[in-house]
């Protein structure tokens, strides 16, 4: 029998599958990143710009480069989540989950194989500390970040105080005519609590010493053994900062997973009332 002109609406017409909260949820969470990817990349422009075309020769990718890239990468995965759940477009959702997930991945991955290659790990940055010991004079971002670290980890050098020998500087040969020469930066002494200036010379001819002598004056221990140790002493907060990355790129995939799939409904529902809307006798 044909429908009344006054009877019931089609079943489900009024009905959604799309969570309201989801899809928010979701946009809102992609605009937050959104903004930080922006910040990003205007640090990454900034610090670019500002910088010697020298700067950070040592580093095998430019920081403010890949501040730039990471900025650019987090820019557009976040604007395909904030579109598509916007507008519930089901193509932009699963490339911003796709994508994600095998940011994860390799995030993942890389911690695992630093993991299982701890040996090459560490020459890979005995190799960095050699290449910042040697251009330590070329810019001074890298030098205060030396001298941060040395101070920070009480430490000097790679693998000990005579590294320093690696910088044109601070090397011992007879024919550098630096009064530098066999010396370590400042960094590298033990505090004096009674000093109120610092003393940049209280590392003059270090390197000269045996270990006995110079552990009085600086720390004699290398960089690279502190910051093992250090590692293995703060496991729980790497691994609390491990997670911290890890929760909003799984929530953020579990997000639009579950968005996807209410569209998908949705599309099924709409598809459903229309066949029903053509069939004159319904």
């Amino acid at each position: 029998m044909a429908r009344r002109p006054g009877g019931p609406a089609v079943y489900g017409e009024e009905f959604s599958f799309v969570s309201p909260l989801i899809k928010y949820l979701l946009f809102f969470f992609n605009m937050l990143f959104w903004v930080i990817s922006m910040v990003l990349v205007s640090i990454g422009v900034y610090a670019r710009l500002m910088k010697h075309a020298a700067a950070f020769a040592c580093l095998a990718v430019d920081p403010a480069i890949l501040l730039f890239a990471v900025g650019v990468l987090m820019f557009l995965l976040t604007f395909c989540g904030c579109i598509g759940s916007l507008r519930e477009n089901i193509c932009l959702l699963q490339t911003f989950s796709l994508c994600l997930t095998i940011v994860f991945l390799l995030q993942v991955a890389a911690g695992v194989l630093g993991f299982i290659f701890s040996d090459k790990a560490r020459g890979k940055v005995s190799e960095f500390i050699s290449d910042a010991i040697v251009h330590y004079r070329d810019d001074l971002d890298l030098q205060n970040l030396i001298d941060f670290g040395q101070k920070e980890f009480r430490c000097c050098g790679g693998i000990s105080y005579k590294d320093w020998s690696l910088n044109m500087y601070f090397n011992c040969s007879e024919e550098n005519p630096s009064r530098e020469r066999c010396s370590v930066p400042y960094s590298c002494c033990l505090p004096t609590p009674s000093q109120a200036v610092i003393n940049t010379m209280c590392g003059q001819g270090v390197q000269a010493f045996d270990y006995l002598e110079a552990s009085k004056v600086i720390y004699a221990n290398g960089c690279i053994d502190k910051l093992v140790n250090w590692i293995h002493s703060n496991l729980f907060l790497l691994g609390g900062m491990a997670l911290g990355l890890a929760i909003p790129q799984l929530l953020g995939i579990l997000l639009s997973q579950i968005l996807v799939n209410q569209i998908k409904d949705q599309i099924k529902l709409q598809l459903y009332n229309q066949q029903h809307r053509a069939d004159p006798w319904y």
